[in-house]
């Protein structure tokens, strides 16, 4: 094949060339027998255009999900897999060997049941130990499953999305968790199919109790529709919007999950002697909890204790007390939960030492973590452990199931999204003045569910999915160093001058500066003449004197404005957002991020208000 592999090297002799103090260099200390190191293949295409590719060949893997839970209820009966919390200083856990057990007879009762063949199990509420075995049993008999994110049924009255949906989907079952919660929202959809709830069973007529499914002896049945089950037959279906606002379907075949963790045991070799133990709220209705983190459990044979806890006022104490209780090897989280937990570390000492005791890993996803973040918990960890924290990230999406890069190797901060995972190929694509990355690989999905038209428009003609992503070399000379995530191809835009606004760019410096009040920020400026900002405030910003945050905000403004070359590089204005960014409106992607699009459209009014006042407009939160 050809191309050039670029093995890891020492730091630059000579001249700092121009822009590297914006970059993320690879730490001299990146060869670890605990991971893989740094090496990568790039293959020029001519125009600009380039592939980066993992010389490692990608190793054997699983034929199916099932032959994880068989393997650990073989070789670990008695170990923990899944636990949730059940009163405030008890766990309900199964062992494998329960999880098998369990997982066997609602398998039966889903045969037993005799549902329309190919219709997926659809889950309408949140993690817990029922969902979990409701959705292996379904695939280990090679039926589809589908967790839809619980906030369709229950911060809404109006029901027309989960309506829509289903009618979308169409399901051979329907399961939520409490019918007092989720019932109406069943009712209103009339999914016409059998309805299992946890509890709450009165709530929807003719409903079945999730109990009434575990009752069921496991039969040869159970095998026979396991041993018949193909790498590429569908596990999943996830749901992802993007910036259309319409749920899309996505495939992830069996072949895909399986081999997405058989890339990350390769350049995470800790795994193979360090079973992942997790504390973990991140919804197995997205990508990242589901088919990352929960696999990565099933696949290593680890245990994941479900988090009641989430990144939000009153309920990320619970995170916190978990995390002490349980002492993690590796915590999972949005940068908004690392914000959150990061002033309950920093004043109980004891706290993060207990928190970080065991870990060999901290892991963001779904945005970027802000620098001023990175720094804070560096320096709590070093207060409290001897060897360095590693914090780390990857990058992906629904349609790669999900990581299409890891940076495996120790970094000196935040931004760099690693380099390509064995089995997957990057192709950076110049676009509007930046380079479109674009994927092929084994975890690439085959396409959306009954939507040919849609499947065509996301590959181009060789084949790579067209993510939607930009990215950049953090070090051309040494493609190894990895890659800078560059924000999203359409997001960038024209002042009224002419002048393109790099928006993603424009962005992480701005959160940077207004550290530790802005949890996150959308740019604006189309057709005027200055650039904008629209500010979601973290919670200290909340907690601060106005006066002071506004003079805080002034400063950090003053310094972009004397950092950049232009009015395309600075933000003249900004304006503080009372809503948070709505996943239901179409706010939030499904990798996590803030759709810049949809909070213009949705907040064209806060648009106009801060174009309206004064240019250095700056409102409390």
């Amino acid at each position: 094949m050809a191309g050039t592999i670029h093995e890891p090297a020492g730091p630059p002799q000579g001249r700092i060339p121009e822009g590297a103090a914006r970059r993320t260099p690879v730490s001299a200390s990146h060869a670890t027998p605990e991971l893989a190191p740094p090496r990568v293949l790039r293959q020029e295409l001519g125009g600009g255009a380039f592939v980066l590719r993992s010389p490692d060949p990608l190793g054997a893997f699983e034929r199916c999900i099932g032959e994880w839970l068989e393997r650990w209820a073989r070789e670990t009966p008695d170990a923990t897999a899944l636990a949730e919390r059940d009163g405030p200083q008890a766990w309900r856990s199964l062992t494998w060997a329960a999880l098998r057990q369990q997982v066997g007879a609602v398998a039966q009762a889903l045969i037993d049941l005799d549902l329309p063949a190919g219709d997926p199990v659809v889950v309408l509420s949140d993690n817990s130990l029922d969902h979990a075995l409701l959705l292996l049993a379904a695939m280990h008999v090679g039926r589809p499953v589908c967790t839809v994110s619980s906030a369709y049924c229950r911060l809404t009255k109006d029901y027309k999305k989960i309506r829509a949906i289903l009618a979308a989907l169409r399901p051979g079952l329907v399961y939520a968790g409490d019918g007092a919660v989720y019932g109406a929202a069943i009712v209103a959809a009339s999914p016409g199919c059998p309805v299992v709830l946890g509890r709450g069973v009165e709530a929807v007529p003719g409903a079945m109790s999730f109990e009434s499914l575990l009752r069921p002896r496991e039969a040869e049945a159970v095998a026979r529709a396991f041993e018949a089950i193909r790498a590429d037959d569908v596990a999943k279906y996830l749901l992802t919007s993007g910036s259309t606002g319409h749920p899309k379907v996505v495939i992830n075949t069996h072949r895909m999950l399986c081999a997405n963790q058989q890339m990350m045991a390769q350049t995470w070799r800790f795994l193979a002697h360090t079973r992942p133990v997790l504390v973990d709220w991140l919804p197995w209705s997205h990508t990242f909890g589901a088919n990352h983190n929960l696999n990565m459990v099933l696949r290593h044979g680890g245990t994941l204790f479900i988090d009641e806890g989430r990144p939000a006022p009153g309920l990320i104490d619970r995170t916190a007390a978990n995390l002490r209780e349980v002492k993690p090897t590796i915590i999972f989280n949005v940068p908004r939960g690392f914000d959150m937990l990061l002033p309950l570390l920093e004043a109980d000492e004891a706290l993060a030492a207990d928190v970080f005791e065991r870990v060999k890993a901290v892991f963001y996803a779904g945005a970027a973590l802000s620098p001023a973040s990175w720094k804070r918990l560096d320096a709590v960890a070093a207060k409290v452990r001897a060897e360095p924290l590693w914090m780390t990230t990857s990058w992906g999406a629904t349609e790669t199931s999900p990581a299409v890069t890891s940076a495996h190797w120790k970094l000196d901060g935040a931004g760099n999204i690693g380099n390509p995972l064995p089995g997957m190929e990057l192709k950076f694509v110049p676009n509007g003045g930046k380079l479109e990355m674009r994927v092929r690989g084994v975890s690439v999905f085959p396409g959306y569910r009954d939507a040919p038209e849609l499947t065509a428009q996301a590959f181009d003609e060789e084949g790579y999915y067209r993510i939607g992503d930009a990215g950049r070399l953090a070090d051309p000379a040494r493609p190894e160093a990895g890659v800078i995530f560059d924000g999203r191809v359409a997001e960038d835009f024209k002042l009224g001058t002419g002048t393109w606004v790099s928006v993603g760019t424009l962005r992480v410096k701005l959160i940077s500066l207004l550290a530790p009040y802005a949890q996150d920020a959308v740019i604006t400026g189309h057709d005027r003449d200055q650039v904008g900002a629209l500010l979601f405030p973290s919670g200290e910003a909340a907690k601060a004197d106005p006066a002071e945050l506004a003079a805080h905000v002034r400063t950090a403004l003053g310094r972009l404005k004397a950092e950049s070359q232009g009015s395309s590089g600075y933000i003249a204005r900004v304006r503080w957002l009372a809503e948070p960014p709505s996943a239901d409106a179409g706010e939030i992607t499904d990798k996590g991020y803030v759709n810049q699009r949809a909070v213009l459209a949705r907040r064209a009014a806060d648009v106009e208000a801060l174009y309206a006042g004064a240019p250095d407009v700056v409102l409390a939160p």
